[in-house]
């Protein structure tokens, strides 16, 4: 099946539906539904809505159909501009613009058992759509409603605004009000049971699972309701162990993938390039109150790896608001090294005398309010350690553990400049030396990889030992982008390359010059490596199904061969795989659409339904210098694609030389190190390699065209 269809197939909307949509979107009629637009020259131009921009700085070029920041970065073609101003999921985008331009929506034929699951998910959505609109109408069209579940709000200090904005309403003291006025409206009971909203005993009554509560609503990240939240009233909590109660995870409601003011905050988040994380539904109301409306609730729950991917959807800048309860905070920093681990950038805050946001609200001013949350956020390392310090109090044991802690934290940072940084700030402020901490550091991630590598040891004996039953096929879960391998320069830490951190004085002098050296050289490589990787992929993008020439089989039969299937085999020669994981999906779905009528390589992956890959293209697809910068010297200025013969195996051939430079200074490096330098076998072996790899090197740049040094 395509891809975009699978994508797709949660709304079931055809692969033809899909083109229609695509050819009829104008980026310029799009964006000027939210942007006032000014000519210039060729293109447009205005202020970016996607940023706080005083220039303008968005550009819209209608003869490539894509828009552009080129202050934030941001934009891309009509689909992706709808999915990130708008917030939307790539099928909801394509309907939106389907409607724009009165394009009806054809949908494939469904399965028997796909009927019946979306049947199922859309009742339990108009169950709870209703069930909202009773909940608001309860409170603010009766009298009870009014004196109870109004007066509470308006007690706790919420304008009216406010309680409309975020839909409360309240459920009254009785047992069964809400089941039967939904079987009133002609419910399936099935579908009211399967939401939550009643619930029916052992002796088959069923009551209303809110009854005498206030109600907080659910949204998603669409803006559907898929559940609630309902507090018991202050005159009934004492003795009350649970105040909140929530809806049960059903087929719409899954508590570690929601968070509270999500719906209500994107746009915010995205314009502040910042989300505030919170405890709780009125902390959350109580900060719009205040004028902040990037702000979410885990809702009491502890934080799941499901939610900060959520988050991390618009912002990779968080800021994570404690009330000041030191039992509280230790328990929150598993969830701090999750957010660290996801690649977050983590800042904290902790309000005083043990206010919560909602309290500390009812205390200040908005500007007050707002002037606090600025001044008072606090690197996440800065704040372990203030935290531990006070407890250690000169314990040698205690301050050995707490530089244990922050060690355990720093490595699950997966991107390793980051994680440098930190490890110069711990060490400057335990006051400990900076060899230390990066040994400590390299050790932890060494476990950690080994820890999940056993993980997925078990889970692949499991899955063997299960083998001959019949399995239903899973999605994959992506892994945490903390599941990084080790540099290089850890690497050599755990094998003893550089010296232990116990080692003597000298042997760790000794040893920094070539630790410098392999950590500059790799980073050198690599970075050459992914420039030539991207003009491979450039090729694809732009012309992956034009035909190159006829050549021959294994069998010695002419084909026909396309750029993509060109570079594939020129890949498979050398056994060789592309580096990037986004690069290597563009290669596959390239040859799993090859042959399909119409298809264009650049038009599907501009509009693809994950951003990564349509940001990428639309970029590789529209720079006009990126090949002319690299290969002025040696490519005519004549089209590109009169001269696919030349170009994409010159392309290919920059790409194999810059990993054979690679290996070759990894070779270096490694005849250099004390370990090969005292084993004659060893540098012997390296040294062979070497060589055979110059020999390489020499006969690719004859390929080239190019003088190389022997």
């Amino acid at each position: 099946m395509l891809l975009l269809q699978a994508y797709c197939s949660q709304r079931m909307i055809d692969r033809q539906t899909v083109d229609r949509i695509l050819d009829a979107a104008n980026i310029v009629d799009v964006v000027s539904d939210f942007v006032t637009l000014r000519r210039a020259g060729a293109n447009l131009k205005g202020l970016c809505p996607f940023h706080d921009d005083r220039t303008p700085s968005f550009m819209v070029s209608p003869s490539k159909n894509i828009c552009k920041c080129f202050a934030c970065g941001k934009g891309g073609t009509p689909v992706h501009f709808i999915m990130e101003h708008e917030q939307m999921t790539y099928p909801e985008a394509l309907r939106y613009l389907a409607k724009k331009y009165n394009i009806e929506i054809k949908e494939r034929e469904q399965t028997d058992e796909e009927k019946a699951a979306q049947s199922e998910r859309e009742s339990l959505f108009i169950v709870n759509e209703w069930a909202n609109e009773w909940f608001q109408s309860q409170m603010n069209d009766t009298v009870d409603g009014r004196a109870v579940g109004l007066a509470y709000f308006r007690q706790r200090g919420f304008r009216d605004d406010i309680i409309k904005k975020f839909q409360l309403g309240f459920c009254p003291d009785k047992y069964d009000a809400q089941w039967q006025a939904a079987k009133a409206e002609g419910f399936n009971e099935e579908y009211i049971l399967k939401t939550g909203l009643c619930i029916r005993n052992e002796q088959g009554k069923t009551y209303d699972r809110f009854r005498n509560r206030v109600i907080f609503p659910i949204h998603s990240i669409s803006g559907k309701v898929v559940g609630f939240g309902g507090r018991v009233l202050d005159s009934r909590t004492k003795g009350v162990s649970i105040k909140y109660q929530n809806s049960p995870e059903s087929s719409i409601y899954n508590k570690r993938r929601e968070l509270y003011g999500l719906f209500e905050a994107k746009q915010a988040i995205v314009r502040q390039e910042l989300c505030y994380l919170v405890e709780g539904y009125t902390d959350v109301m109580a900060m719009h109150q205040m004028g902040v409306e990037n702000v979410v609730a885990s809702s009491g729950t502890a934080l799941t790896s499901e939610q900060i991917r959520a988050i991390h959807r618009f912002t990779e800048n968080i800021v994570v608001i404690y009330d000041g309860d030191a039992a509280g905070i230790k328990a929150s920093q598993r969830g701090i090294d999750m957010l660290l681990a996801e690649g977050m950038s983590v800042r904290l805050l902790l309000l005083p005398d043990g206010d919560d946001p909602d309290s500390f609200a009812r205390k200040h001013s908005a500007e007050e309010y707002q002037q606090y949350l600025k001044d008072h956020q606090v690197d996440f390392i800065r704040f372990k350690t203030d935290l531990l310090l006070n407890e250690a109090h000169g314990d040698p044991i205690k301050l050995s553990r707490l530089v244990n802690n922050i060690v355990d934290s720093v490595a699950v940072i997966p991107d390793e400049i980051t994680r440098t940084f930190y490890i110069k700030e711990t060490s400057q402020m335990l006051a400990v030396e900076e060899r230390i901490i990066t040994s400590a550091v390299a050790r932890v991630r060494k476990r950690q990889q080994e820890e999940r590598q056993k993980e997925r040891e078990r889970e692949a004996r499991a899955q063997g030992q299960a083998g001959s039953q019949p399995q239903q096929s899973t999605p994959q879960q992506p892994q945490p982008q903390g599941d990084t391998a080790l540099t290089p320069e850890e690497e050599a830490i755990i094998a003893g390359v550089i010296p232990d951190t116990n080692a003597s004085e000298g042997a760790q002098q000794e040893a920094e010059a070539p630790t410098i050296n392999i950590k500059s050289a790799r980073r050198d490589s690599e970075k050459a490596i992914l420039q030539t990787e991207a003009l491979v992929v450039q090729m694809i993008v732009r012309y992956g199904e034009l035909l190159m020439g006829e050549f021959e089989d294994n069998d010695g039969q002419l084909q026909k061969v396309s750029v993509a299937e060109f570079i594939s085999l020129a890949l498979e020669q050398d056994d060789l795989t592309l580096h990037d994981e986004r690069h290597r999906q563009i290669l596959a779905e390239a040859l799993e659409h090859i042959g399909e009528e119409g298809f264009r390589c650049n038009r599907y992956f501009e509009n693809h339904p994950d951003l990564r890959i349509a940001e990428l293209a639309t970029e590789l697809a529209h720079d006009p210098e990126t090949l002319s910068k690299i290969h002025e010297k040696s490519i005519p200025v004549r089209p590109e694609e009169e001269r696919l013969m030349e170009l994409v195996p010159h392309v290919i051939t920059d790409y194999k030389l810059a990993i054979v430079d690679d290996e070759l200074h990894s070779l270096m490096q490694q005849l250099c190190s004390k370990e090969v330098l005292e084993s004659k076998e060893l540098s012997g072996q390296l040294m062979q390699r070497y060589q055979e790899l110059k020999q390489v090197q020499g006969e690719l740049g004859r390929v080239r065209g190019d003088r190389v040094m022997m």
